[in-house]
């Protein structure tokens, strides 16, 4: 095997590696965006569950929809940065061995469409987790702000006792 089908071969696979790693990137995507639809659900059907006589069901699962949403995010970023590293550098190096270089090209491609500031899909995949998080942030703060106003009642209750 000569020097020039080595330097092919390595380059197929990581290639190959970098489509395998784009493709778990919308396998977590899914995962996160039907936890993301569970939660709201189970918001809906639980909406009058009460726990510990204050603590709402839908005071939990907001709680738990908020992390899943920050978790969301900081996943697509850190996946976006992941296939910027492999793509960028190293399929590039190994590019400028090869007589031609596809990637380098459709690289060029993608930031002339980011220069017209067209949203990308993970672009819009981070909307959704930021408006998703507010929605859940919104949730608890309605959920929580009787809980206060209560425990604030019957502490001034309490001071006006004495």
């Amino acid at each position: 095997m000569d020097r020039d089908e080595l330097i092919f071969r390595e380059y197929k696979l990581y290639a190959e590696q970098k489509d395998r790693f784009i493709d778990r990137n919308f396998t977590t995507n899914r995962f996160y965006m039907v936890a993301f639809v569970v939660i709201i659900f189970a918001m809906i059907y639980t909406s009058s569950v009460v726990f510990m006589d204050k603590v709402s069901a839908p005071l939990l699962f907001s709680l738990i929809g908020i992390g899943v949403c920050t978790l969301w995010w900081m996943n697509v970023d850190t996946y976006n940065t992941l296939i910027k590293i492999k793509f960028g550098n190293v399929l590039e190096t190994i590019e400028e061995k090869l007589p031609i270089k596809p990637f380098q090209e459709e690289y060029k491609s993608i930031e002339e469409i980011k220069k017209k500031r067209v949203f990308l899909f993970s672009d819009i995949q981070k909307i959704v987790a930021v408006f998703g998080a507010l929605f859940f942030f919104a949730v608890f703060v309605s959920e929580i702000t009787p809980i206060i106003v209560d425990i604030y009642n019957k502490i001034i209750g309490l001071k006006g006792g004495i």
